[in-house]
C-alpha cells in the first residue's frame, strides 16, 4: 500500500504506528490489509480501538477522506464508520485469487476514474470477507448508491459462483454516507503495477490523486 500510494501520488505517506494518538494533517488516511492482533477476536475488533483510531474517527467526522481495504474494511466497520459487519467466508476457508468487480458508482473520489459498470479485476486475500448487514441497512446501502463494488463474473453478472464469500448482494465496498470513506475487501494497491499483474487498482489510486489535487 505504502508503495503504491507512493508512486503514485509523487509524495511519500506518513506512516503511522497503531499506539500513536495523533498524525499530520493529510488529504486522505488509509487504513491497510493485514491481520490486526492476528484476528484472535472479531477481526478488526481490537484494531479499532487502538489508540490512533480516536484520531482517525475524528478526522473522518471532520470530512477527512478514509480508505480501508480488507483488515481496513473489518476496522472500519467495527469502529462503526461504516455499516454491517464482516464475518467468516461461507466456504469457511481463506480465499486468495484475483475476482472480477462491478463499478456501482462512478461520482465519488474513489471511483472518479472509472466508468459505471465497469468490469474490473482485484486480487482477494481473506477469511472473513462475507459482508453481512441487516436487511434495512442493505436497502439503505442500495438506495442511497452507497454500493460501491461487487463481485461479478467476467462478463459483469453477479452470480453466486461469482461470490468468492457469501457476501449479501454480492458486496465487495461500502461508502458511509457523505462517500468520504470507502471500506473494500479487494486489494487494488495488489493491481496497481504492471509487474504485479494488473493495473486496475492503479486507476482507483489515481482518480484519488486526481480529486484530492
Amino acid at each position: 500500500m505504502k508503495i503504491a500510494l507512493r508512486d503514485i501520488s509523487g509524495s511519500e505517506p506518513e506512516m503511522v504506528w497503531h499506539a500513536d494518538s495523533d498524525f499530520q494533517n493529510v488529504d486522505l488516511i488509509v487504513l491497510p490489509g493485514g491481520f490486526s492482533y492476528g484476528d484472535y477476536l472479531r477481526c478488526g475488533a481490537m484494531a479499532s480501538k487502538s489508540k490512533i483510531m480516536k484520531e482517525v474517527v475524528g478526522r473522518a467526522k471532520k470530512g477527512v477522506p478514509i480508505l480501508g481495504v480488507c483488515n481496513g474494511f473489518q476496522i472500519l466497520v467495527e469502529s462503526g464508520l461504516l455499516p454491517g459487519t464482516l464475518i467468516r467466508n461461507s466456504g469457511i476457508k481463506y480465499v486468495c485469487k484475483d475476482v472480477n468487480l462491478t463499478v456501482e458508482s462512478n461520482d465519488t473520489i474513489f471511483t472518479n476514474n472509472y466508468s459505471f459498470n465497469d468490469v474490473i479485476r482485484i486480487p482477494i486475500a481473506h477469511r472473513d470477507g462475507n459482508y453481512f448487514a441487516e436487511n434495512s441497512i442493505i436497502k439503505q446501502l442500495e438506495d442511497e448508491t452507497r454500493i460501491a463494488f461487487r463481485y461479478a463474473d467476467k462478463d459483469g453478472n453477479h452470480t453466486k459462483e461469482a461470490n468468492p464469500n457469501g457476501s449479501q448482494k454480492n458486496i465487495a465496498g461500502i461508502y458511509n454516507k457523505a462517500k468520504s470513506i470507502l471500506g473494500m475487501m479487494p486489494h487494488p494497491e495488489r493491481f496497481s503495477d504492471p509487474l504485479l499483474g494488473g493495473c486496475d487498482g492503479k486507476l482507483l489510486f489515481e482518480g484519488l490523486v486526481k480529486a484530492l489535487s
